[in-house]
């Protein structure tokens, strides 16, 4: 299971392939269906990460175990409406 530094070292790496993927769509590198395929992939599991993290803070925060958090499917995470 993964521990928050995990989770939040995960997320920065997931921004930082966001950032690298508008550049290389800048310089040519690769093209709008490529970025926009892998960028889709990097948001859902950007939103799987901050959700994990959201039930790790809640689970500690009501005296239970953070480890008993789970990845959600990327359908019910990107099916949240606020």
């Amino acid at each position: 299971m993964a521990n928050d530094i995990d989770i939040q070292q995960r997320i920065r790496d997931l921004i930082d392939e966001e950032h690298g993927l508008r550049s290389r769509l800048g310089a040519g590198e690769i093209s709008v269906e490529e970025e926009n395929q892998r960028l889709r992939n990097v948001e859902v599991e950007l939103d799987q990460c901050w959700d994990l993290l959201r039930q790790r803070r809640a689970r500690r925060e009501f005296g239970e175990n953070p480890d008993g958090a789970q990845v959600r499917d990327a359908r019910t995470v990107e099916g949240y409406t606020g």
